[in-house]
């Protein structure tokens, strides 16, 4: 058994040796939390349903294909590898599709090729951005999301020309 295995037994036994010193009933605490953790929970699976359920039908429309042909001569022009085109679609909606298709892009073309990178930069680089807000805003029960959708994408945008950018000037193309 190594040291950091028992970092996360330590802290809580020190939280619970805190709650205790100070009179504080420790398990109603907990429970009293967990409680609230539930209620949020129940706030916001409803928007991450619709929102999982809008990935799988973009996925499978063909509209993402459709997407990727339409973008890659724009995206050519500011030096933006036209491979990476879905996964600049498929970041801002989920985490989990984006890795996949930045894993097959890293598959195919190979860790240290420019797409490889690119891709690599890309997801370190930019946010799941209707997951973030679905769960945040959803969590505080905020539905009017006024100006924040257009400048988390305008915030995924620039992150992906620079990320390209980025590997660009430090690993050459």
């Amino acid at each position: 058994m190594n040291l950091s295995s028992l970092v996360v037994p330590a802290l809580l036994a020190a939280m619970a040796a805190i709650g205790l010193g100070r009179r504080v009933d420790v398990y109603g605490a907990l429970t009293h939390g967990a409680e609230e953790g539930l209620t949020v929970l129940l706030r916001i699976v409803p928007a991450l349903v619709g929102l999982l359920t809008a990935v799988g039908m973009f996925r499978a429309s063909g509209a993402m294909e459709w997407f990727s042909q339409l973008l890659t001569p724009a995206l050519e022009r500011l030096g933006v590898p036209a491979e990476t085109v879905s996964l600049m679609l498929i970041r801002p909606v989920s985490g989990g599709g984006a890795m996949a298709v930045a894993t097959d892009l890293i598959q195919s073309h190979g860790p240290d090729s420019y797409i490889g990178r690119v891709a690599a930069v890309m997801l370190g680089s930019t946010e799941t951005t209707f997951y973030t807000i679905a769960v945040y805003f959803g969590s505080a029960g905020i539905f009017r999301t006024r100006h924040a959708v257009p400048a988390a994408l305008a915030a995924d945008l620039t992150g992906f020309a620079a990320s390209a950018l980025a590997v660009r000037l430090f690993f050459g193309q």
